[in-house]
């Protein structure tokens, strides 16, 4: 057998099982973890990593130029650096995704706990109010929430925040039915405890221990439904350069620009999978199953 022959049988059965091995030996959630606190670095440093190109500078010489090492990503209709626009954008995004995650989940917390806890009729009135909105799309009230009070990142936050806190809220509440019924819960009555100290010591922090995944989670879906009204034109408007807003921009052009669409698609993409994969990792843990 020739050196030549030889080598490349050097390199798989040498380097490719050391990277193989490697890989295996860093989970796939810690990789994931990283991304996540990528972006939220990248937002914060923002300024610092703008410095050659100016997100909302206009150039029309340089329009819809491809990506090249002037411009990694390329540059949209106005000649404006793509790269710089979602660096700039993940700030205005990820400000929508926590602020509508924070909002739904307060919303859920009262409701579902006041559903939970007081029973009865409060039960059932705050039982077929929430029916009701979980059965409207989150998309629907979102949008008719901006059309009504105009396209701002304010108003975004709040109408996601709003059309997905009916979903938590029966969460919520089904969870402190849950507790509710437990034995120990059913002990500590028995003892005589007062009802106040059972719902501080007991239902309060078990209800709540879904929590943490239920927010990982929230934040992803917040930017892929906060994304979506702004595809449909009602969100930031231009020029922000919020991922949804950019999305919107770039769609008219997709047939002879593609990096219009693919570069904050993949922005929007990455950072909702990993989010979700965490979060769904944390409520298996949270559960017991892994």
């Amino acid at each position: 057998m020739t050196c030549s022959a030889a080598l490349p049988d050097v390199l798989k059965s040498h380097y490719w099982k050391e990277a193989l091995s490697t890989a295996q030996a860093i989970p796939l959630r810690v990789c994931l973890a990283i991304t996540i606190v990528t972006f939220f670095l990248t937002a914060a440093a923002a300024p610092w990593l703008l410095q050659t190109h100016d997100p909302l500078a206009i150039d029309l010489t340089s329009s819809l130029q491809a990506p090249s090492p002037s411009h990694w990503l390329g540059t949209d209709q106005s000649g404006r650096d793509l790269y710089s626009r979602i660096v700039e954008g993940a700030g205005q995004s990820l400000t929508i995704g926590l602020g509508a995650t924070a909002l739904s989940v307060s919303i859920a917390l009262v409701l579902g706990f006041a559903a939970g806890l007081c029973g009865g009729v409060i039960d059932n009135v705050l039982s077929r109010l929430l029916d009701a909105l979980f059965a409207l799309p989150v998309l629907f009230l979102a949008l008719l929430f901006v059309a009504v009070f105009g396209t701002t990142v304010l108003t975004l936050v709040i109408a996601v925040g709003i059309g997905t806190a009916p979903g938590y809220a029966r969460m919520i509440r089904g969870q402190v039915l849950s507790v509710k019924g437990a034995r120990y819960v059913e002990a500590a009555k028995a003892l005589g405890h007062p009802y106040w100290r059972i719902v501080r010591r007991h239902i309060l922090p078990n209800a709540m221990n879904p929590l943490t995944a239920m927010i990982t989670l929230g934040v992803g879906q917040a930017i892929i439904w906060a994304s979506g009204v702004a595809f449909l034109g009602l969100g930031v408007p231009p020029p922000a350069p919020e991922w949804g807003a950019l999305l919107n921009a770039g769609r008219n052009y997709v047939i002879y620009a593609w990096w219009l669409e693919i570069m904050p698609g993949l922005a929007v993409v990455i950072f909702a999978l990993s989010v979700t994969v965490i979060g769904r990792y944390l409520q298996n843990r949270l559960e017991g199953k892994g």
